[in-house]
């Protein structure tokens, strides 16, 4: 059927690789949007204080399948926030437990509550190695964080500075980009074929800067790592819907309440699991490739964690627009939903 008179598309059910979930309250008020869709997600680590032993995952983990509605169905994947302190041990054993599916490197600063990340590198080369020898992935957000590098060149630059260095010394890590946002990266991605994947958000196949910053500052657009120039955005797509395995689904979903970005210093962070599918599905629809969805959301993901896809299916039908909320509500306040910029017609009906 040619992809413009297809209006069902049924695939398995796909995975989040990248999720902030918060806690408490926020918790409670988020997931469900989630779970509605996703079958599992990698749950980052930074809340406060941080996520960083085996014993504080679970404990985590515990909380997430609490706040679980009845009768839905989600399985969290949890991860260790990487510190200069954290045990190599302590990871080892999280990961024969199956309590951690991967260790998050922040570099100290570079996003929300990152406070505790890594300023120097080899201080973190132990638990480097027992990851590389248990097969255990880094997930990496991948920017420097000097203040004499330009905000926009700051992937380009970690690339340069940390990761290659970083790869060379540990070859046999398996390493994920996460939120990958340049030319840069998915060339890097792609020419380094070994133990390296890299995972793209909605928002970033969707907004470039000019969202964020022509006519207005738009704070609900403002996100870490910040979205690039168009050229960036178009390779980002490219990457999405070319089938290439090393290219999955992390919506990087991270909400806030409206206070919070509302603020003269606002928090970084766009809140896009409630209407995720709809807008995947429209990006891969208009690029002609709405057969290649079900790769970038449902298999190339678990193929790089060593995990299987789904057995469950959903159905996204395509009719009238999709009336999404403009917020969800919660008890800290609302939290603003992904405005694409245009109407969303594929709906998950089943």
């Amino acid at each position: 059927m040619p992809e413009k008179d297809r209006t069902s598309l049924t695939i398995r059910r796909p995975d989040d690789w990248h999720l902030h979930l918060r806690d408490g309250a926020m918790l409670q008020a988020v997931l469900p949007e989630t779970a509605r869709h996703f079958g599992r997600a990698i749950i980052m680590p930074n809340l406060v204080p941080p996520v960083v032993t085996a014993a504080q995952a679970a404990a985590y983990r515990d909380r997430i399948i609490a706040a679980l509605p009845e009768g839905m169905k989600f399985t969290p994947l949890m991860t260790l926030y990487l510190t200069e302190a954290t045990d190599p041990e302590d990871v080892r054993a999280a990961h024969a437990a199956g309590i951690a599916t991967a260790v998050k490197l922040y570099p100290a600063g570079a996003t929300t509550n990152s406070a505790s990340g890594v300023r120097d590198f080899e201080q973190v080369r132990p638990v480097l190695d027992v990851m590389a020898e248990i097969g255990m992935p880094l997930c990496v957000h991948g920017e420097v964080t000097d203040h004499d590098i330009d905000i926009f060149d700051r992937e380009a630059v970690f690339i340069d500075k940390i990761l290659k260095p970083l790869r060379k010394k540990t070859p046999d890590l398996k390493v994920v980009m996460e939120h990958v946002t340049t030319q840069d990266a998915v060339d890097y991605v792609r020419d380094n074929p070994k133990n390296l994947a890299a995972t793209i958000t909605t928002h970033h196949l969707i907004i470039n800067r000019n969202h964020i910053l022509a006519g207005g500052i738009r704070p609900h657009f403002y996100c870490l790592p910040v979205a690039k120039r168009e050229a960036h955005r178009i390779a980002l797509v490219q990457a999405a819907i070319s089938g290439d395995k090393r290219f999955f689904l992390g919506t990087d979903s991270a909400p806030h309440t409206d206070a919070a970005k509302l603020q003269s210093c606002g928090c970084a962070g766009i809140f896009t699991a409630t209407n995720t599918m709809s807008c995947l599905a429209e990006v891969f629809e208009v690029a002609g490739q709405l057969n290649k969805l079900e790769a970038f959301a449902s298999l190339n993901g678990p193929m790089f964690y060593g995990l299987p896809p789904s057995d469950d299916t959903i159905t996204l039908t395509k009719g009238d627009p999709v009336p999404y909320p403009d917020s969800i509500e919660t008890p800290d306040g609302p939290v603003t939903v992904f405005n694409p910029g245009f109407d969303l017609h594929w709906r998950v009906t089943g």
